[in-house]
């Protein structure tokens, strides 16, 4: 069943100042985004935004340049996500550009470890013998394990981007974005991003001090992986993100990004020479977060840091075929959860604000993957529960959302309301995740669905599809599809270009089982187009109307395009 979904034109009124070059289509489209230059639509790394008002950088630089002086062991403790693992692989790899000469790196195992820097990590780092840790994509909710570590003499130092509690960590250094009062203008830095930033206060420092004969190591040589963590962490690319990954993105199509990025790009079959924010999202991200979804994202993270190409061929193939298990799980679990709702009516679905799901065999990397699937499916915010691990009593939870409803804050009202319900939790507007007891499990349930009710609207509950309007049939062609790909980059803030109008179906064919192919008629010309999930068991109506986007067709190759259909109903 697909969703039910209202088919909207996003507003733009053509303001702004634009080069003569630039064609009309991506004026109105950068327009329709709220960009009013040229340079708040493609910003450069020119634009990026000084690392002067992120708060904490004195005392982190200070800890940091400390360390590097004395010869300290840095132990750079990543996380089980894409962002967790860039954001290691970018701190790793910069403080040694930096003249740090022992740094290592750590990650949790999932199922051993749990998120973060928890005790039980800390126990196990003890062998290493750190001196100072370095938190990247996490810390500011892991209050016991930072504890732990001062416990035993450490430094630590949390760079994170997620929102803070009440309380923050008793850390000797923070640098978080969204702490309160900071005055960074930018809130949405993923976790990479904020090492990022560390680390170019950290070479300035350090330039000042004469630790360099010029201006320092380049740094901008990080931004593959910068961009890669950014774009899988799904934070809004304002204009700071965009300038960080379109540097991103030209590095790896001139094939100058880390040989473990070429060899991900390469075993998920995308041309490097024209790679995407999109192909990052949905090929390249996937296969680096699988290890830590089901194995251990230290071999993500080892794919990334090694400089041996025929050793990262041998990683992203392992990586490829621990994402095919992920799919294969993924695709069970979220037929598990289809068929639990298939036994709830329409009515009573359409009546809920929220929805939990738990299953005892579910496994507890993917779940986050199925609360997404489910999202998209109701456009209700989900939160899918898996136990911690075989045979526990402790559930983790991974909540998505929609726009309207910020996930992390409704977790703190059920939290504020119901304080012994809720063991940990932490995250952002449109995700999160939770840990709870599985007996407090019906309870929560209840209370989620309280709050979500209060706060949305039936406005909210209704899906829409923004279009950018009609595009010409003069529009339909390689060169307009070849500008909307590198008009970029495109995500969450600032979408991808998706249009609408009225076509005649001239022939249709179910191909993959599930996903239609289609040569649709518009103004005399045909053209070719797939909806993906769009076969529903019987013939489409002879004149559809659609919401697509326009895309160079690089299988069929010469000047051939495709409308990828994302939104179809009878015209």
């Amino acid at each position: 069943m697909k969703p039910q979904a209202r088919l909207r034109r996003r507003k733009c009124e053509q303001v702004g100042q634009w080069p003569d070059t630039l064609s009309p289509l991506l004026r109105r489209l950068y327009a329709a985004r709220g960009a009013t230059s040229i340079e708040q639509a493609q910003p450069r790394l020119a634009n990026l935004l000084a690392p002067d008002e992120l708060g904490g950088l004195d005392a982190a630089v200070s800890l940091l340049s400390a360390a590097i002086a004395e010869d300290r062991h840095i132990v750079v403790v990543g996380d089980f996500d894409c962002d967790g693992a860039t954001a290691c692989a970018v701190g790793v790899r910069g403080l040694r550009m930096l003249g740090a000469r022992r740094v290592s790196h750590a990650v949790p195992n999932r199922m051993v470890h749990g998120y973060g820097l928890s005790p039980a990590l800390v126990e196990e780092l003890a062998a290493l013998q750190p001196e100072l840790l370095v938190t990247v994509d996490h810390g500011i909710a892991c209050h016991a394990g930072i504890a732990a570590a001062k416990a035993r003499g450490w430094k630590v130092l949390v760079t994170d981007h997620h929102l803070p509690g009440d309380q923050l960590p008793p850390a000797d250094a923070i640098v978080d974005p969204n702490l309160h009062g900071d005055p960074f203008p930018s809130k949405v830095l993923a976790g990479v991003g904020v090492m990022f930033y560390v680390l170019l206060a950290l070479r300035r420092h350090l330039r000042v001090q004469g630790a360099f004969a010029g201006q320092g190591p380049d740094l901008t040589t990080l931004l593959d992986l910068v961009a890669v963590g950014t774009v899988a962490d799904l934070v809004p690319l304002d204009a700071n993100n965009r300038a960080l990954v379109a540097a991103g993105l030209r590095r790896l199509r001139a094939g100058q990004g880390s040989v473990g990025l070429r060899a991900l790009i390469e075993v998920a079959q995308r041309d490097a020479g024209r790679l995407t924010a999109s192909d990052i999202g949905y090929a390249v991200a996937p296969r680096l977060n699988a290890a830590g979804r089901l194995e251990d994202m230290a071999l993500g993270i080892e794919c990334l840091l090694t400089d041996d190409l025929a050793r990262a061929r041998d990683i992203a193939a392992t990586l490829n075929e621990i994402n095919s298990e992920r799919r294969a799980v993924q695709q069970q679990m979220t037929d598990e959860a289809e068929q639990a709702l298939a036994r709830v009516s329409v009515i009573e679905q359409s009546a809920r604000s929220a929805v939990c799901l738990y299953d005892a065999q579910w496994h507890p990397g993917v779940v986050g993957l199925v609360a997404s699937k489910m999202k998209e499916r109701l456009h209700r915010p989900v939160i899918a529960f898996a136990p911690a691990e075989p045979g526990s009593d402790t559930l983790r939870g991974s909540a998505r959302s929609i726009p309207g409803f910020h996930i992390r804050d409704a977790l703190a009202d059920v939290a504020a309301r119901h304080p012994t319900l809720i063991e940990r939790f932490g995250g952002h507007a449109m995700a999160a995740g939770l840990s709870l007891r599985a007996e407090a499990y019906p309870a929560f349930a209840s209370a989620f669905e309280q709050v979500a009710q209060a706060a949305l609207t039936p406005e909210l509950l209704q899906a829409d599809v923004l279009s950018d309007g009609e595009l010409g049939v003069a529009d339909f062609n390689r060169a307009s599809a070849e500008a909307l790909r590198d008009g970029g980059p495109w995500g969450q803030g600032f979408a991808e270009p998706q249009f609408d109008g009225e076509f005649d179906v001239v022939s249709w064919r179910v191909v993959g089982e599930r996903h239609l192919k289609l040569v649709l008629g518009f103004a005399g010309v045909q053209l070719n187009a797939i909806e993906f999930g769009g076969w529903l068991g019987h013939a489409p109506p002879g004149r559809l109307r659609i919401a697509y986007r326009l895309e160079p067709d690089d299988y069929r190759g010469g000047d051939a395009v495709q409308l990828v259909v994302v939104h179809s109903e009878p015209a």
